[in-house]
């Protein structure tokens, strides 16, 4: 197993964040990727009552809708070497991140009960893709979901390519990028950045609670609402 870039403590403080706080520290952090680097498509979540996941992703792309051209024994062999890359091609806990080709992105599902068991015990907390998903109620335990639909059927489902950079939902994803997920979206987070963003997150809940407790007494109104912008710039 390769060692992790990203030191223990910093994982696990990124895991006591949510997604959408995580996103708002990188725009302080890093301000140029405000626009950028997250997931901008819908997604369905099965499974929303999961921690965020953090972890670092294994990339690869799939296609269902048609059979493949190659033999089956060179589809097997592409497979094995894809399980190969999930277990031994970078740190661990790893964040599988899959791109579905097909021109209709989830006809055939590659993921359920058999993948998410297969990837869970290589060290994969779970999947952010485009394509779909199925066997809700068998999936292994604690294995997150992020896909594009849940639907019935494999159809011809396969491992394409794996290990380069792909884009999910508007998210552009390299092998080894640091991920953060939970059921609003996933966002890449820069190495660099990523112990800082614990305390931009800390900072920005500190001036969010001077408006949020004004809001709540009674009597607020806009007078009220100016005081408190005021006061916020005064946070540290």
């Amino acid at each position: 197993m390769t060692a992790s870039p990203i030191d223990a403590s910093v994982l696990d403080a990124l895991r006591r964040l949510d997604t959408p706080t995580v996103c708002n520290a990188l725009e302080r952090v890093v301000p140029e990727r405000r626009g950028h680097g997250y997931t901008i498509d819908p997604l369905v979540c099965p499974y929303p009552d999961l921690p965020p996941m953090v972890g670092f992703a294994r990339t690869a792309t799939m296609a269902a809708m048609y059979p493949p051209a190659e033999p089956d024994a060179e589809v097997m062999d592409r497979r094995v070497a894809y399980y190969r890359y999930i277990a031994e091609g970078g740190p661990l806990p790893s964040v599988v991140v899959i791109h579905d080709t097909d021109p209709h992105p989830g006809y055939g599902a590659f993921w359920g009960e058999v993948n998410t068991n297969i990837h869970k015990g290589l060290g994969a907390l779970g999947l952010v893709t485009n394509g779909s998903v199925r066997d809700i109620d068998e999936n292994a335990e604690g294995f997150a979901l992020l896909a594009g639909l849940v639907g019935p059927s494999h159809a011809w489902a396969r491992v394409e390519s794996f290990g380069g950079r792909i884009t999910v939902a508007g998210m552009t994803v390299d092998s080894g990028d640091l991920i953060h997920a939970d059921r609003h979206g996933a966002v890449v987070i820069p190495p660099e950045a990523a112990a800082a963003v614990p305390e931009a997150a800390a900072a920005i809940a500190r001036e969010e609670a001077v408006l949020i407790e004004a809001a709540k007494r009674p009597g607020f109104g806009i007078d009220a609402l100016e005081t408190a912008m005021g006061r916020r710039k005064d946070i540290h």
